[in-house]
């Protein structure tokens, strides 16, 4: 099917290069009484025609959560394929849980028990950095509806990724965005915040692409850059969204044509959301849509 076809919300790219092939992973809905909740993928060797959806994780039986299963991510690391995602459940906060298999196509299973996010906080869309010391990280938010101002927050893992290293470390919220603005039909001071994904530009910058809502009450999804290039920043905002037209839950990387690309999902309607992709650019220490 095109990619256009493809209801899909939170679209995540992994570039496989050994085989030429693209794994386009996302949030899907559950349509049937009886169908588990989980993640699938599609695949695809020019990101526009694509194949699946095929399941690459159904839920256990004995696992803990038992809704909200959004924002997967699969990662190379390891010699491993981690899928990170977010779990909640009638009686447990919503939280991050790792998942690995020997192959992007799964079937994953879970690396712990338990989410390596707080066990009272309500988190969301985390993301998998390595940083130059070979340190695991792992980069998400804490929900606005707990916190009103949505926060991100960097918490160092284990590097078999089982547990958290010490307490997260709090990197921004939402509301220090020029481009953000707080929701409508809520008291004032309600921020969203989503879909973190750090990029490093090729001369060493580290940004993190991020999502809101705008002045107009449509997603948008701008640009952090850490001013001493670690990821504990400081974090520092561009004053303008990379995209302000109503898409969200963005990720960047490099297409096997060495081109750079953003795939977000837009509309954000539910059940509308198709994944949306865009040619960027490095341009300083920022990114940019390329004209």
């Amino acid at each position: 099917m095109k990619r256009s076809e493809i209801n899909l919300r939170d679209p995540f790219i992994l570039p496989d290069e050994r085989d030429k092939v693209y794994y386009m992973y996302g949030t899907g809905y559950v349509t049937a009484p009886d169908q588990k909740p989980g993640f699938s993928f599609y695949t695809s060797p020019d990101l526009e025609e694509w194949a699946g959806p095929e399941k690459c994780f159904e839920k256990p039986d004995n696992f803990w959560a038992d809704r909200e299963f959004t924002g997967p991510e699969v990662h190379f690391y390891e010699g491993k394929y981690y899928l990170v995602a977010s779990f909640k459940s009638a009686t447990r906060s919503k939280g991050i849980q790792i998942l690995f298999a020997d192959s992007p196509k799964g079937p994953f299973v879970p690396v712990s028990e338990n989410p390596v996010t707080p066990d009272t906080w309500e988190c969301l869309d985390g993301t998998l950095f390595i940083d130059p010391n070979n340190e695991p990280w792992l980069v998400f938010c804490r929900d606005w509806q707990q916190v009103k101002d949505g926060e991100m927050f960097a918490l160092q893992l284990t590097k078999d990724l089982l547990s958290a290293v010490g307490e997260p470390k709090y990197l921004f919220s939402a509301s220090e965005a020029d481009w953000a603005s707080d929701l409508r039909g809520r008291p004032r001071g309600h921020y969203t915040i989503n879909g973190p994904f750090i990029h490093k530009n090729a001369d060493g910058t580290l940004l993190m692409s991020w999502a809101s809502f705008n002045r107009f009450g449509k997603n948008a999804t701008g640009i952090a850059r850490s001013m001493l290039g670690g990821i504990d920043g400081p974090w520092v905002q561009n004053s303008r969204a990379i995209y302000f037209e109503d898409g969200g839950h963005g990720m960047s990387f490099k297409a096997f044509d060495g081109k750079l690309m953003i795939i977000m999902h837009s509309p954000n309607f539910t059940q509308k959301e198709k994944p949306l992709l865009l040619e960027i650019k490095e341009e300083g220490n920022t990114l940019k849509q390329a004209r």
